[in-house]
């Protein structure tokens, strides 16, 4: 794939004060019957200090309070907006997403900039696996409303052609077309390993669906026109390897084409997959016996093969160079790009680093920590249900 120009990529891709600025009134009572209650248990322990033991917030510290309520009060708003908006059935602007993904942004930004400024602010642990100075916990319902609006918003197209097997079908694909490219099996089952997670990293799982943050980046491999076309000319030339050690799944690939047909491809859950796959990273499964002796961790290598999608230039020649841990990334384009995919995004120490190592970069990809720890998950179910 090519580097993702827009405004933001999708994520995907996805992180108290002593006073805080109230929400906004809400216009409907269908927001206030949806939004109130979120909004009431997201503020349920705003950490108030009794002012016994308060300590007096220096000038840095007071305008990081001010900045992180009013972020958290515009996330509010516009998460209430997009809901009453859905709820009452009204148009929604051109890419609807973007303005929640810049809040959630911001509210995560202000508050590593509060953290970093007032340490004592840092809480818990979090269901999102997001670390304690990026995100408060007691923010979770702010982050479950946004997930729930988003896949409203991405649902698939009424003409999309789903599989029963979605998981187990983007595992077959990343494997078979690892053995394509020369892999024995135990390496060609990491390529299907990681290109589950590539799944998880693109859609959350979800497959068919649009994106609410780009006109471009379609189906379940997030891919454009041009992207599944040539993924497509592609697999036609490895098809006939593929048909000569795996004749089922050649079957299972010809009965999907003819469903398909004049479809975009991109809305058939097996051809996108297979597309997507051939088109961007077909070429690097050759490299993973490398990439694991490199990066043990599966989720570094889940990563590295995300990186293939958000900066694919720039990966391609730290994989090809002599140690790719320490390749260093200093052109500001491709730093606004890693940005572009929450990547060195939040708050402004991360935002003023001017180069980072792959180490660096894979470190600083935690939003993506529970995609892939899900996508393991599912890749150790379906090994379980095959050897059943």
């Amino acid at each position: 794939m090519g580097i993702r120009k827009h405004a933001a990529a999708p994520a995907a891709a996805l992180a108290l004060g002593l006073s805080f600025t109230p929400p906004a009134a809400i216009a409907t009572n269908v927001i206030m019957g949806t939004v109130a209650p979120l909004i009431a248990v997201a503020f349920g322990n705003l950490g108030f200090m009794s002012p016994a033991v308060a300590e007096p917030l220096t000038k840095k510290q007071s305008d990081a309070l001010n900045a992180y309520n009013n972020s958290k009060s515009q996330f509010e708003q516009v998460l209430a907006q997009r809901r009453a908006q859905i709820n009452s059935n009204q148009g929604l602007p051109n890419l609807p997403g973007q303005a929640l993904y810049l809040a959630r942004n911001n509210m995560m930004s202000a508050y590593k900039d509060l953290t970093d400024a007032l340490p004592s602010r840092i809480g818990g642990p979090n269901k999102y696996g997001i670390p304690p100075a990026y995100f408060d916990a007691d923010n979770e319902p702010l982050l479950d409303e946004y997930r729930r609006l988003f896949d409203l918003m991405q649902a698939p197209p009424a003409n999309a052609q789903k599989s029963d097997t979605p998981f187990r079908d983007v595992v077959d694909l990343g494997t078979a077309i690892a053995r394509a490219r020369g892999l024995d099996p135990a390496n060609a089952e990491v390529a299907g390993r990681i290109s589950l997670g590539l799944f998880f990293a693109e859609t959350n799982g979800n497959q068919n669906i649009g994106n609410a943050r780009s006109n471009k980046y379609k189906g379940s491999l997030q891919t454009g026109v041009s992207e599944d076309q040539n993924g497509r000319r592609k697999w036609a030339a490895i098809k006939k390897s593929i048909a000569a050690f795996d004749p089922a799944l050649n079957a299972r690939d010809d009965k999907e084409e003819a469903r398909a047909g004049n479809l975009d491809h991109r809305y058939n859950h097996w051809t996108a997959v297979r597309d997507g796959l051939m088109n961007a990273h077909a070429d690097i499964f050759r490299q993973v016996p490398a990439i694991v002796k490199t990066l043990p961790d599966p989720i570094d290598q889940m990563k590295l093969f995300e990186l293939i999608q958000i900066i694919p230039s720039p990966t391609k020649s730290a994989l090809g160079s002599r140690n790719l841990v320490d390749y260093r990334i200093s052109d500001p384009k491709i730093m606004a790009y890693l940005r572009n995919n929450s990547v060195f995004t939040f708050g402004q120490a991360d935002r003023a680093k001017t180069s980072a190592t792959y180490r660096e970069i894979l470190d600083a990809m935690w939003l993506f920590n529970e995609k892939f720890e899900r996508a393991l998950s599912k890749f150790d179910e379906i090994k379980k249900q095959s050897k059943g």
